[in-house]
C-alpha cells in the first residue's frame, strides 16, 4: 500500500532535479497551502464523500444510547413499582429461582415460606424478588 520514496524521486516526479548539497534553487515560493496548489484563486478540495457518513453514524448512535437510557428508566419505574407493591400472602419467584410465599416484609427484607409441611422460611433482601407470580388480591 505504502511505498517509500527517495526524495529524488519526488523531485524528477515533479519534473525538475533535486538541488545539490549547498546549491540554492535561485527561486523562493509561497508556501503551499494545504490540500491546494498554492494559487491564489485555484479551486478549494473537494469533501471526501465519507464526511457525511460520519454525520450519519454519530447521528444513530446518540440515537441509540437515548433509547436505551429511555427503556432502562421505564425498567426501574416498573421495578420500583413491583417492589412497593408486594405485600403479605403473594406468591413471588426470587432472582435464584426460589419460589415462595410472603410471610413479612421489612425495609429492605422479605421473609418467604418456601415449604408448608416444614414450615420452612428463608429471609431474602428485597432486591432479590424477581416477579410476583400470583398476588393476595387475585386468591380472594
Amino acid at each position: 500500500m505504502f511505498q517509500w520514496m527517495d526524495s529524488t524521486t519526488v523531485f524528477m516526479a515533479q519534473g525538475s532535479a533535486p538541488p545539490l548539497a549547498g546549491e540554492s534553487t535561485g527561486t523562493t515560493a509561497a508556501p503551499a497551502t494545504p490540500g491546494g496548489s498554492g494559487a491564489p484563486g485555484a479551486p478549494a478540495p473537494a469533501v471526501p464523500a465519507g464526511g457525511g457518513m460520519i454525520w450519519f453514524l454519530l447521528i444513530a448512535m446518540v440515537g441509540v444510547f437515548a433509547v436505551s437510557a429511555w427503556m432502562q428508566r421505564r425498567d426501574k419505574k416498573r421495578r420500583d413499582q413491583l417492589m412497593s407493591a408486594i405485600k403479605k400472602h403473594d406468591r413471588v419467584q426470587t432472582v435464584g429461582g426460589v419460589i415462595g410465599s410472603v410471610v413479612e416484609i421489612k425495609a429492605d427484607l422479605v421473609v418467604l415460606k418456601v415449604d408448608e409441611s416444614s414450615n420452612t422460611r428463608i429471609t431474602f433482601a428485597r432486591s432479590a424478588v424477581q416477579q410476583v407470580l400470583t398476588s393476595s388480591d387475585e386468591d380472594s
